[in-house]
């Protein structure tokens, strides 16, 4: 099978994974549930991040693309250092429930946005014409 595809599954996928189990510890975030402090959640969010980043440095080693000199791939990396951060505020360094819902809706939408620009290709896909 083409090695390509298989980065570019494996990447999808763990994006898909690494968004939904992001949403579910916010939700549970915001409900004080109890099941944010079992071990199995607190460690596989970074076997599939690291998954997710492992398969990203794939493609961009297999497609020779330079994200400092591609303006989507540029956009991309700046929107995750600013998911990564909301999304640190969002589970663990928020200190009142209203920051913690306030990063994590930031962190969404920075996850949308960098959807966005996967798709399109187009860091400003957002702006109409």
């Amino acid at each position: 099978m083409n090695g390509y595809l298989v980065l570019k599954g494996l990447h999808v996928s763990a994006v898909a994974l690494s968004g939904i189990f992001f949403l579910l510890r916010g939700v549970w975030m915001l409900r004080g549930s109890a099941l944010l402090q079992h071990s199995w959640v607190r460690i596989t969010p970074h076997v599939v991040d690291t998954v997710l980043l492992a398969a990203a440095l794939g493609l961009l080693v297999r497609l020779q693309l330079n994200p400092f000199a591609t303006p989507w791939l540029g956009a991309k990396l700046i929107a995750l250092a600013g998911y990564i951060v909301f999304g640190s505020f969002a589970l663990k360094r928020g200190r009142t429930r209203r920051t913690r819902s306030i990063a994590l809706l930031a962190a969404l939408g920075l996850f949308a946005y960098m959807i966005g620009t996967a798709l399109t290709r187009d860091p400003f896909f957002f702006l109409p014409g």
